[in-house]
């Protein structure tokens, strides 16, 4: 049951920390969606779990290309979401007092909320392949599981934030400090692990 509780920790964690950029968009995209119509709610929907699904398959796939790299130097993919976050610390320093808080690549369908969602997505790769490198089949499903339920918790979020435009400021004006130091932190369990 502890294993289970951890695996389930785990993949929420790394849900989050790898989505909270998304969080941004799916509540911009509710936005445009209020205000013009376009994209549609459903394709928003739709668009984000398109999007996170070819997301989780490249990283599944190219984790499986790994499976020739010996274990002890797998834990070295850590470094990656780690040097992400190290640049988006350096980026949000930078930006430190910055107004213009750049808005996401509008969109209008499906296919586009799709194609927002995996341009947004380096940062999951870098983070997913390793991971499901080193985990088992069971953890691997239950964590695509988690994935599912996140997505859908994540389009409810962002429904709901996209009615208050208070909201919007708070998580786009915090976000830039929160995303680079779950970045790191995961790099360095990777490492560690």
């Amino acid at each position: 049951m502890g294993d289970l509780l951890g695996m389930l920790g785990a993949a929420v964690g790394v849900f989050v920390g790898t989505n909270i950029d998304d969080l941004i968009v799916l509540t911009v995209l509710f936005l445009s969606a209020r205000a013009t119509g376009k994209p549609g709610p459903g394709q928003i929907w739709l668009g984000q779990y398109a999007g996170i699904g070819v997301l989780v398959a490249l990283s599944a796939v190219a984790a499986l290309g790994l499976t020739i790299v010996p274990d002890r130097w797998v834990g070295l993919l850590g470094l990656v979401p780690f040097a992400l976050g190290v640049k988006g610390l350096i980026s949000a320093i930078r930006a430190h007092g910055d107004d213009d808080l750049s808005a996401p690549t509008a969109a209008t369908g499906l296919l586009s909320v799709a194609g927002v969602t995996i341009a947004n997505g380096a940062d999951n790769i870098s983070v997913y392949t390793p991971m499901f490198r080193t985990i088992a089949l069971t953890s691997s499903l239950i964590t695509i599981a988690v994935f599912a339920a996140g997505v859908a918790l994540w389009c409810l979020a962002g429904s709901w934030l996209g009615s208050h435009k208070r909201i919007i400021e708070v998580v786009q004006r915090y976000g830039h400090w929160i995303v680079p130091g779950v970045f790191m932190v995961i790099g360095t369990v990777i490492v560690i692990d």
